[in-house]
């Protein structure tokens, strides 16, 4: 599916709606160069799952979770080297709790999924144009113990 955006909230509205019905367990490979909109789309997430919260970028602390009406975990790999380090940091133990886990910089931990994650290019193609590519579909519980 391919979604054109035109503003940082229309963006948002994307997350919104792909989220609302993603099953728990569910990860969001996100893919997309530096202001490409990732965090947006993820503040967007938050919204369709039922969380009311001040969504940011995980840059220093790599993961920042969210409780509502149901959770979400939100990582940034970009500071991350391989999946390896994703690996020690508990990824595992996220993805056992069964939540929604939104991953940024996906490129750089690419061998953490198991090909059952959803992927999402943004990119940039003006200053408030966005072009996002969403395929692949969750298997269900493919991530819970």
């Amino acid at each position: 599916m391919t979604i054109f955006t035109n503003s940082e909230s229309e963006t948002e509205a994307a997350g919104a709606s792909l989220a609302a019905d993603l099953p728990d367990g569910t990860v969001v490979a996100l893919y997309g160069g530096l202001g490409a909109g990732k965090t947006a789309f993820v503040r967007g997430m938050a919204r369709g799952m039922g969380i009311n919260a001040h969504v940011s970028s995980p840059t220093f602390t790599i993961v920042n979770e969210y409780s509502g009406a149901r959770e979400l975990f939100h990582f940034d790999m970009y500071r991350l080297g391989s999946a390896d380090e994703l690996f020690e940091i508990g990824w595992e133990d996220y993805l056992s709790r069964g939540s929604v886990c939104a991953v940024e910089w996906s490129e750089n931990v690419r061998d953490a999924f198991e090909g059952n994650e959803i992927r999402v290019n943004i990119e940039k193609i003006s200053d408030n144009g966005r072009k996002i590519e969403i395929d692949g579909a969750p298997e269900p519980g493919a991530y819970k113990e």
